[in-house]
């Protein structure tokens, strides 16, 4: 277990019974006072970590969204000060949670309230013993709080940053994030919401986008914060899904989309019928090589992303770009319908232009 972040939240608000998270991606899910601490914490990291680069916002808060869903139902006062304060399940080795690893009580319970063994505290679920090495006084009261948002969050990029990182990297920010929580299925999750909150933060250049392409993309978009669920969606809308994704997630309990379910509805929003699935959705109108690049991509066409690109028999996944390096996303299981990088999936297989 990382000695960092405990791998197992007791808070549990906004999950879906399918594992989707409710809420939308847009800084709006964001309470305002997080999303200034979040903000903070980025002017103020290079002040502890001199060489670390590519420190953004949306980072942390793809964290914090994973972590505790921005504190969302807690007071978060002028100060930062997070009430009621936010804690893990006991590490004891219960099983309550997941947990089966013992972590001795390391701060006699001033931070996480109990001397009987740790758990983890505040909106960034840190373990006390990694905070005794990682927190500091983001707020200016002369205490380093982790059940402060200013704190905790200035903790986390400190944290993130390591010795130097350069979190523009893809590979050093995965990195970093598996530091936080050894788990490649958190990473994942992660990644997904910085994404989405770094697509959010940008405009998707929908100014000039007019008749049937603009109605297909805003009746995408209109479905954000839908849970992603594997065999759901059709022509109607969101629908529930199958069994069994490749990973072995049902989606039978989730309403939502998956990824050729999302696009399927929005196109039939404007009279054109697609097929089911990714792969055959590829045959329909005018196909654009992945050799042509992601600048070939028009706001409205669909882009697909394939196991063994060049070969469409392999494509696994579809979405709609809607300009501006953005694509709107239905993308596993445990996520919901959002604004992505078309970097977010891998596997580029081009794209397919149907009006």
């Amino acid at each position: 277990m990382s000695n960092a972040i405990s791998a197992y939240v007791a808070l549990k608000t906004g999950i879906q019974d399918g594992g989707g998270i409710a809420e939308g991606g847009t800084a709006a899910d964001i309470p305002a006072r997080m999303l200034a601490a979040y903000k903070r914490a980025v002017q103020q990291v290079g002040t502890y970590v001199p060489t670390c680069q590519g420190m953004h916002w949306p980072i942390l808060a793809g964290i914090a969204k994973v972590e505790s869903n921005h504190a969302i139902g807690r007071n978060i006062a002028d100060n930062g000060d997070i009430r009621p304060k936010i804690y893990g399940v006991l590490l004891n080795g219960s099983g309550q949670g997941g947990n089966t690893t013992v972590a001795p009580d390391t701060d006699g319970g001033q931070w996480d309230g109990t001397s009987q063994g740790e758990r983890a505290v505040g909106p960034f679920q840190f373990l006390p013993s990694t905070w005794e090495s990682i927190g500091e006084d983001g707020n200016a009261d002369k205490i380093a709080d982790p059940h402060s948002a200013d704190d905790a969050a200035l903790g986390a990029a400190i944290y993130l940053c390591g010795n130097g990182r350069d979190l523009s990297e893809r590979a050093q920010l995965k990195a970093a994030i598996l530091q936080y929580n050894h788990s490649n299925e958190y990473v994942a999750n992660v990644l997904g919401w910085i994404d989405q909150y770094t697509a959010a933060a940008k405009d998707p250049g929908l100014k000039n986008v007019s008749g049937k392409v603009r109605t297909a993309i805003d009746a995408a978009l209109s479905q954000r914060g839908v849970p992603y669920s594997w065999g759901g969606g059709n022509a109607s809308g969101k629908s529930y899904g199958i069994c069994c994704s490749p990973s072995g997630k049902s989606g039978a309990n989730v309403k939502g989309f998956d990824c050729s379910g999302l696009t399927l509805y929005a196109y039939a929003k404007v009279g054109v019928s697609l097929p089911r699935t990714a792969a055959s959705q590829a045959g329909v109108g005018q196909r654009i090589p992945a050799s042509l690049g992601t600048s070939a991509l028009k706001p409205g066409d669909l882009v697909f992303y394939a196991y063994a690109p060049g070969r469409d028999s392999t494509i696994y996944h579809v979405g709609i770009y809607a300009g501006s390096g953005q694509m709107i996303n239905a993308a596993r299981p445990g996520t919901v319908v959002r604004l992505d990088s078309v970097n977010a999936m891998s596997g580029f297989a081009g794209g397919a232009r149907l009006l």
